[in-house]
């Protein structure tokens, strides 16, 4: 369940060089960065491409802020607006990137005013006090253009514990856990998955029984049938989980989504979102397994290895087109 308490955290990608300090004296943002900014969020995955957040530069303090934008969310599909929260996280990972991509270190509070609970996140750029460049996130700007994802069966080999424990560790500086699941959890967490799509093509058909218009987020491509992914025999899937359920907990989760997907790239390795079981409350908790690694299941993430080489992008890392991006003043 959410929480209604707001999350006044604080979170920095760099710190700068031991015993200096950072300032948050107002940076200098042109037009054209503030663009590039917004694109990269904009880039960030959300369930069916709905972009459910909206993005606005506060002049003073040159800080961007996320909200969320609950008319493009799914709300029968995310009732609670948990989905949505994750889609936002995303998205703030990619600000994050960005923002020190060009130099600045990026400086992220979740939910930081209860009187706005639409008010996601906010990101401020402080300058360093030594007039240094903040690192670019080691490379990850450019895999924001070029993640690759794919419904196609991977090639045979399992991913290896090393790059599984580098995703591990990124997500964990998110304040997430994710962790590589074994035969027996994977043939589980794909039963349920299975579940989930065959709930769905139900809903569908009744819908369309009755004559009714199904919600946007259940809606069948032109021939009836949802896409099914169709998956190699022996696949490595990831399960990100967080100690909590709380709507900062999925912001956290988004975040930490996004780092992962992004290094996925960077290490030429293919990505797929299981989000399927996540739609229906009693599959979500049974997606759980408490001896393994006890919380709250936020996403199943498949990984494989990748066909055309690290940050390849093609047909399957088309990006939506941008929409949100609201100029200083608008809400």
């Amino acid at each position: 369940m959410p929480c209604s308490r707001p999350d006044h955290s604080t979170v920095s990608m760099w710190t700068g060089p031991p015993g200096e300090e950072k300032t948050m004296e107002p940076a200098v943002l042109d037009a054209a960065t503030l663009e590039k900014l917004i694109s990269a969020a904009v880039a960030a995955p959300s369930m069916l491409h709905a972009q459910p957040w909206r993005y606005r530069l506060n002049p003073d303090t040159v800080t961007l802020e996320v909200r969320a934008a609950p008319e493009r969310g799914l709300r029968q599909a995310d009732p609670m607006g948990r989905a949505l929260c994750v889609s936002a996280g995303a998205a703030v990972c990619n600000l994050r990137v960005a923002v020190a991509h060009f130099g600045w270190e990026p400086v992220v509070r979740l939910l930081p005013h209860r009187s706005q609970p639409d008010l996601l996140a906010t990101v401020g750029l402080a300058v360093p006090s030594y007039g240094g460049v903040a690192p670019h996130s080691d490379g990850l700007y450019d895999m924001i253009w070029r993640r690759p994802g794919s419904r196609s069966p991977f090639p045979g080999r399992r991913l290896p514990p090393t790059e599984l424990g580098v995703f591990a560790e990124a997500a964990r500086g998110d304040g997430a856990t994710l962790y590589s699941a074994g035969p027996e959890e994977t043939a589980r967490l794909l039963r349920l998955t299975a579940e989930a799509e065959r709930r769905t093509a139900e809903d569908h058909r009744e819908h369309a029984a009755t004559g009714g218009r199904p919600p946007r987020e259940h809606r069948a491509p032109v021939d009836g049938r949802r896409p099914t992914a169709v998956l190699e025999s022996r696949p490595t899937i990831a399960v990100l989980t967080t100690a909590h359920d709380r709507r900062a907990d999925w912001l956290r989760a988004g975040q930490a989504l996004e780092h992962v997907l992004l290094l996925a790239t960077a290490h030429g390795i293919r990505a797929s979102l299981l989000h399927q079981a996540l739609e229906w409350s009693d599959l979500r908790w049974a997606l759980s397994d408490g001896r393994r690694a006890p919380g709250h299941v936020q996403m199943l993430i498949r990984l494989g290895p990748g066909v055309s080489g690290p940050g390849v992008s093609g047909p399957e890392a088309e990006r939506p087109t941008p929409a949100g991006c609201h100029p200083p003043g608008a809400r």
